[in-house]
Order: structure tokens, then C-alpha cells, then sequence
């Protein structure tokens, strides 16, 4: 196993030999190209050599046919054997033209005919005997014989010309043609090449940043294994390590949390109960200024009894967090039931609480259903919804608003108090962290109740955010829809909360 890992190459490795094989490929189909090229301009050459020497042919034919005709004439008038020798050199030269025409395959018919009709006027110079008039009517016909044989030739061999360059142009449109292809295809091959690599060498690169996002969304129960180069298996090695010691402290946290809190509840129990015996003058009397102390022993007693309290449903949330239960859900039905179960709160304060449901493409009110875990999903809601029973003054109205966005669900929580300071907003999510402003006639608040909205927001794979220190009332709500892009338009001042959660509506 050892030397396997020693062998196996890096992730740089496997890149430049991705590098140098995409490279060798197109300097294949480069040179490929090339010698193509240099092939269709050789054939182009060869073609228009050949095109000229038929050229020469046809041209040096008609010179040495002249001179033929012009030393036969003046033979058969003068006698004059150097002008026989002449002819004789003329005949050889352009019957050597017209074999090399019939070589080329140009008019074989005609060239045959041509060669016949030369060996007449071979014989007509041999006749001995002398008819005045006769022989050089005979010779002028069949020179002009061979003339038109000549002209017909060199009309063959025009077409024969044409006909070649037609077929040499073809060829060269057919590779040109086909070195597109070959260029083309190599091309489209190197590019599939080169994505079928990227992808296979990204592929590594997505696990680690999948590995990340499960360290930084707390999920630190699956081992992470990556596969890949050596260097990336080291990489994935590592953040399994991370992810354990991860692990380990938040089971440390928790087993703290757990611990304190117990330690703390049991004495607090007993201090509580003893406060309420001297307020009930079990043990006495009390004077005026007894009662004001025990007084205040019991105020501070509940207070802290609700900050363990709050602690461990902070540590039993982010425990939740990290084993959902999703079922369809109800959302109308889950708001409902959370404002039911806090209405004593609201009512004493004289709030009004309008819970909207907009499923989209569905009247208003219609049943909307989500994917979701329905007890960390409910405290999250009822959280948001206790800090606004606290913050609004009396008489206002809270409203909650279900909306939904494609498969997304946008849950909404707006009040009538006073906002979250500018100064404050950025932090209002951070565990145990309290603002500045409390309700007058409450007691202060742990700053745990918005921490716990965030981990159950994140634990679905989406958020909580606070759209703006306003908010709407009511009836701008049941006018106006709710997109995500665009808070709502203030009316009033307030604290706005939405919860976010991506593809939560059950199909």
C-alpha cells in the first residue's frame, strides 16, 4: 500500500501530462496540416507542368507541321534533296510531338490518323513520276488533311486541359475539404479532450471544496475519503483530521453545556424554593425591607433559571441540527399552532397576530407543505416570534407571512417595535450576544434566541436575515407579494426577519 501511494502521481503531475498530451495533439494535427498543404500544392504544380508540356507539344507541332508543308512544296519544285532532308527532319519531330499527345491520351483517334495521313505525304514525295499541277494539288489536300487533323488536336487537348484542371481543382476543394475535416476534428477531439480532463482532474478539487462547506456547515458526522491525486488524497486526509478534532470539540461544548447546566439547576431549585419559603413568611415575618430583597432574590433567581434553560435549548438545537427528521409539513397549520401556544403572551399585551400562507399559483390561505423538520423548523418560528411579542409596544400587530418562491419557502416575522440598531445588526445572530436596547417591562433576553433561529435555518440549508429595521402592516402585506430580491416597503418602524429555505417544498 505504501509504495502504491509512492507510485500514485500529484495532482501537478497529472495536470502537465494533461497539458503536454493537449499539446502533442494539436502539434500532430499541425504537422498533419502541413504535409497536407505541401501535398495539394505539389499535386497543383505537377498538374500545371503537365498542362504546360501538352502546351509545348501542341505548339512545336504546329511550328515543325509548317515546316513540313514549306519543304515538301519547295522539294517537288526544285528537286533538292537537303529540302527532302528538311521534311524529313520536320516529319521526325512532329511525329514525335504527336506521340507524345497520344501518350498523354490526347485524341489516340485523331494523333492515329494524323501519323496515316503523314505517310501519305511520305508516299505522294516518293512518286517518281511527274504530272504537272497533280502532285502538288494532291499534296496541298492532304497537307490541309493534316492541318484539320492538327486543329482537331489541339482542340482535344484544350479540352483534355480543361478537363485535367477541372479534375486537379476538384481534388484540391476535395482536400482542402478534407483537411478542414481532419483540422476540425482534431479541433473538437482536443476540446472534448481537454473538458473530459478538466472535469476528471476538477472532479477532486469539487470533493475538497464539498469537504469545506461540510466542515462549515457543522455536518461532521460522514468521514471524508476523497479520492484523486496523492496530493489531494493528503489534502482530504487532513480534513478528516479536522473534521474529528471539529467533532471533538463540539462534543465537548455540548458535554460542558450539559454538565453546567445540570450542576446549576439542581442549587438554583433549592435557592428558589427557599426564596419562595420567606416570601410566604414560612420561616417569619418579614419587614418591609426583607420582602423588597426577597423580592429581588426571586427576580434573579427566574432570571437565571431562564438563561440555563435557554442554554440547554441552544445545545439541544445545534444537536438537532445535525440529525433532521424532514416530513411534509403543513406550514399554515405549524404558525398556527405556535401562535396558539404563545397567545396568553400576546393577548396580555393587547398584540394582534395575522399569520398570510401565499402558495404560488394557489389562492391565498391554500395549504402549503414543506419538506422540513417540524419541531427545529417551530422553535426557530416560535423564537422569532417571542423577540416580537417582547420588542412591540402594546396594541400593534406582529405579522407572519408563508411565501412561496418556485420549490423555495420564504417565511417572514415583522413587528411594529422599535428595529435593531444599524450598529447591531450585523452581530444579532452571534450566540449569547445582547443589544443594547430591551424591553422596558421584560426582563433581558440571553441572546440565544436568534442563534438558535440561525442553526435551524442552516441545518435546512438556508438562512436567516434581517431585511431592514422596518416593516410593513398588515394590509400593505395582503396587497403586495413578497419577492426575495425586494423587502418590504416600510409603513411603520420595525423588525423584519425572513427564513430562507431552498427547495423545501415536498413535490
Amino acid at each position: 500500500m505504501k509504495t502504491a501511494g509512492l507510485l500514485r502521481p500529484s495532482f501537478r503531475q497529472l495536470l502537465l501530462v494533461a497539458f503536454l498530451l493537449v499539446a502533442t495533439l494539436l502539434g500532430a494535427v499541425a504537422l498533419r496540416g502541413q504535409l497536407t498543404l505541401e501535398d495539394l500544392l505539389q499535386r497543383s504544380r505537377a498538374g500545371a507542368e503537365r498542362a504546360q508540356q501538352l502546351n509545348d507539344h501542341a505548339e512545336r507541332l504546329g511550328e515543325a507541321t509548317l515546316t513540313m508543308q514549306r519543304a515538301a512544296r519547295q522539294f517537288l519544285v526544285l528537286g533538292d534533296p537537303s529540302l527532302r532532308q528538311t521534311y524529313e527532319r520536320a516529319a521526325a519531330e512532329a511525329t514525335t510531338h504527336v506521340r507524345a499527345l497520344a501518350e498523354e491520351g490526347v485524341a489516340r483517334e485523331t494523333t492515329a490518323a494524323w501519323l496515316a495521313q503523314r505517310r501519305q505525304i511520305d508516299r505522294e514525295l516518293r512518286e517518281p513520276e511527274f504530272i504537272p499541277g497533280a502532285r502538288d494539288e494532291a499534296l496541298a489536300t492532304a497537307f490541309r488533311e493534316l492541318g484539320d487533323l492538327q486543329q482537331t488536336m489541339g482542340e482535344r487537348l484544350r479540352s483534355v486541359i480543361e478537363r485535367r484542371n477541372a479534375a486537379l481543382q476538384d481534388e484540391l476543394e476535395a482536400g482542402r475539404l478534407a483537411l478542414g475535416r481532419q483540422v476540425a476534428g482534431a479541433v473538437a477531439f482536443t476540446l472534448v479532450l481537454a473538458l473530459g480532463l478538466a472535469l476528471w482532474l476538477a472532479r477532486p478539487l469539487q470533493r475538497v471544496e464539498t469537504a469545506i462547506q461540510a466542515l462549515g456547515d457543522n455536518r461532521l458526522d460522514a468521514r471524508i475519503d476523497i479520492r484523486g491525486p496523492a496530493d489531494v488524497r493528503q489534502i482530504g486526509r487532513r480534513l478528516d483530521w479536522l473534521r474529528q478534532r471539529l467533532a471533538g470539540i463540539d462534543a465537548d461544548k455540548a458535554r460542558f453545556l450539559r454538565h453546567v447546566s445540570h450542576e446549576l439547576k439542581t442549587p438554583l431549585a433549592a435557592l428558589r424554593e427557599g426564596v419562595a419559603l420567606l416570601q410566604d413568611g414560612v420561616a417569619g415575618p418579614l419587614s418591609e425591607n426583607q420582602r423588597e430583597v426577597a423580592r429581588i432574590l426571586h427576580d434573579n433567581t427566574a432570571t437565571l433559571q431562564r438563561r440555563i434553560e435557554d442554554l440547554l435549548q441552544f445545545n439541544a438545537t445545534a444537536f438537532a441540527a445535525q440529525r433532521l427528521v424532514r416530513k411534509p409539513t403543513e406550514m399554515g397549520a405549524l404558525v398556527s399552532g405556535l401562535v396558539q401556544e404563545q397567545q396568553l403572551q400576546w393577548r396580555a399585551r393587547g398584540l394582534q397576530v395575522q399569520v398570510l400562507c401565499r402558495p404560488e399559483g394557489a389562492p391565498e390561505g391554500a395549504p402549503l407543505v414543506a419538506d422540513v423538520d417540524a419541531a427545529l423548523l417551530g422553535s426557530a418560528i416560535a423564537n422569532l416570534l417571542s423577540n416580537a411579542i417582547r420588542y412591540s409596544p402594546p396594541g400593534a400587530c406582529i405579522t407572519i407571512t408563508l411565501q412561496q418562491s418556485g420549490d423555495g419557502l420564504f417565511i417572514d416575522v415583522a413587528d411594529q417595535g422599535p428595529g435593531v440598531p444599524a450598529a447591531e445588526q450585523e452581530r444579532i445572530f452571534e450566540p449569547f450576544f445582547r443589544g443594547q436596547q430591551q424591553p422596558a417591562d421584560g426582563l433581558p433576553g440571553t441572546g440565544i434566541g436568534l442563534s438558535i433561529v440561525a442553526e435551524a435555518a442552516a441545518a435546512h440549508g438556508g438562512r436567516v436575515s434581517l431585511l431592514g429595521s422596518d416593516t410593513t402592516g398588515p394590509g400593505a402585506l395582503a396587497m403586495s407579494p413578497i419577492s426575495p430580491m425586494s423587502p418590504i416597503s416600510p409603513l411603520s418602524p420595525g423588525a423584519h426577519f425572513r427564513i430562507e429555505l431552498p427547495h423545501a417544498l415536498a413535490d
